[in-house]
């Protein structure tokens, strides 16, 4: 059982892409961590609804939920790899605009409108985290291909970056991270080749919530593992 202490005591939490196997293994382990007063949902099944391929959701979203305003813990846990008529491409010659732009939406656009209208939800103290990807790194690009979903996680760290060198200046005490969650047991992973390491969800969900957990203001703006290392840009 998790037992956070840096959120504070019955912290509030906030998952956005509930309706996925790791959001949903972070909403019940957030649910078993006794510290843990409330956790609140969004997605696109949910009541208000949040769809990061729908803009004006994300801003109505973030007005209906202030009223519970300031979340102590806030994790961002969507993305999007495949689905029917988007797949990694595997060289140039694979790019489609459709594909590209339906992958930037849900990993970058939508991310950075999170960022803009959830961050002022966020206590002063308190700690969001969006999930980002290893693969995502330029500097540990090393096998190529992917090229929509690596640059589209690419450009979200430069979001959580940039936004973070902004909240010290005005809220010094807010950590914003960026996290590399790892293969995980999915939907997401289930069609790759390092699906047969994958962890289960729950397993990376506590993970993911202890590197939060243990993190400072001083690692705002930082890109790291579920293992708790800092992974390059």
């Amino acid at each position: 059982m998790l037992n956070l202490q840096s959120f504070g005591d019955r912290y509030r939490a906030l998952v956005i892409g509930s309706s996925g196997a790791l959001g949903g293994a972070l909403c019940e382990a957030l649910r078993g961590d006794p510290g843990c007063a409330q956790v609140t949902t969004l997605g696109r099944d949910t009541i208000p609804r949040l769809d990061l391929e729908d803009p004006s959701s994300i801003a109505v979203a973030a007005q209906t939920l202030a009223q519970n305003a300031p979340y102590q813990l806030i994790v961002l846990a969507s993305g999007l790899l495949h689905r029917p008529g988007v797949q990694p491409e595997k060289s140039l010659a694979a790019i489609e605009a459709d594909a590209l732009q339906a992958v930037f939406q849900v990993n970058t656009l939508g991310p950075a409108l999170v960022l803009r209208h959830f961050l002022p939800l966020l206590d002063d103290h308190g700690a969001m985290a969006v999930i980002s990807a290893k693969v995502g790194s330029i500097g540990d690009n090393r096998l190529g291909g992917w090229y929509a979903y690596r640059s589209s996680k690419a450009a979200l760290n430069m979001l959580i970056k940039t936004a973070a060198i902004e909240l010290a200046r005005q809220r010094p005490n807010v950590r914003l991270l960026s996290l590399h969650p790892g293969t995980v047991t999915s939907k997401l992973s289930q069609p790759f080749r390092g699906a047969v390491a994958a962890r289960p969800a729950a397993q990376a969900a506590a993970e993911l919530l202890t590197v939060i957990n243990e993190s400072s203001p001083k690692d705002s703006g930082g890109f790291f593992s579920y293992n708790g290392d800092r992974l390059p840009w």
